[in-house]
């Protein structure tokens, strides 16, 4: 099971630069998600003049689907500056490898809840930290995708693209880097990424980590 939260308003605020196309994903029965809080907002952003067009769907995580729903919506995503998406980890990860040269943002962070969750379609996993970091990464989970989770660049053992454990593996941040340079926005990793708060993973009694 998972749970999606709304990031603060401060936060998503930050992340519309001009308009959004919005990605409203109600998840599946696997994942809580904050649906009043989430029209809210819509709403806010729409009055503002902020909003291209609103898309509600369900299983963003399922791409071929997703795609298929997808092309109703295409001048309307064009128009826009970014892609906010509301849904788990995963859902933002599929809209962001769908429209790699488009900034796309999460409006949500993920908190992992005691139970099954759902199977995905894809080969991206959200390690639901509760605090996302998709949008200073391109969409690419730092976490996930690097297999030492570093949130602050790569390590020293990457190698010609690849990751020092698994030689098979691209390094994660070598694909971020890739990504936020096809988009020129090389300038979001002049900021350094603070520490990760986990203090919302431990308040569901959930954390892999020892206390």
């Amino acid at each position: 099971m998972l749970m999606t939260t709304l990031k603060s308003r401060e936060a998503i605020a930050s992340l519309v630069d001009g308009k959004a196309f919005i990605i409203n994903c109600h998840g599946c029965k696997e994942v809580g998600f904050p649906e009043a809080e989430a029209n809210e907002l819509e709403k806010e952003l729409c009055d503002a003049g902020k909003v291209t067009g609103i898309m509600t769907t369900d299983y963003v995580c399922n791409p071929e689907n997703f795609k298929l729903r997808l092309k109703a919506y295409i001048p309307q995503i064009e128009e826009a500056d970014v892609i906010l998406v509301l849904s788990c980890g995963v859902g933002v990860q599929t809209v962001a490898e769908i429209f790699e040269d488009k900034k796309v943002c999460a409006a949500c962070d993920t908190i992992e809840l005691p139970g099954y969750q759902g199977v995905t379609a894809l080969e991206v996993d959200c390690d639901q930290c509760g605090e996302c970091f998709l949008n200073m990464t391109g969409g690419i989970c730092p976490i996930t995708a690097c297999s030492k989770s570093l949130v602050n660049g790569p390590c020293g053992g990457t190698k010609e693209g690849k990751c020092e454990v698994d030689s098979n593996m691209e390094c994660g941040w070598e694909r971020i880097y890739r990504r936020l340079e096809a988009q020129g926005r090389l300038d979001v990793l002049k900021c350094p990424t603070k520490l990760h708060d986990f203090s919302t993973v431990k308040a569901t009694g959930a954390c892999k980590q020892s206390e």
